[in-house]
């Protein structure tokens, strides 16, 4: 996979812990950057750098107003995380169960 096919990956994007961070930060709802550089305690560039990463991904859309730069979670941009890891839910259900009926039956 190239660099910039990678970037644009959202398994690429959420693999970084900051980015987490800061799509968490915007899940309540749109914040500018300086925000978000108080919020989470990245430098600004730092936090540039990873809203670019968000963005080319599709994570995160970004308007202007004014001087300020606002960013905005597209939360629906997730799905194909969650339907990828949902392939996974019924495995780890029957696991759960078994260790459920395991320890039901220690005395």
């Amino acid at each position: 996979m190239s660099r910039a096919s990678a970037s644009q990956d959202v398994f690429h994007a959420i693999a970084d812990r900051n980015r987490r961070v800061l799509i968490d930060l915007m899940e309540p709802g749109p914040r500018d950057v300086g925000e978000l550089v108080l919020a989470s305690g990245l430098s600004y560039s730092a936090t540039s750098q990873h809203l670019a990463v968000l963005r080319r991904a599709g994570l995160v859309s970004r308007e202007a107003s004014g001087r300020r730069r606002i960013y905005r979670l597209r939360a629906a941009a997730l799905r194909e995380v969650y339907d990828w890891s949902a392939q996974y839910s019924e495995f780890w259900r029957g696991r759960l169960k078994a260790l459920g009926d395991l320890l039901g039956e220690q005395p």
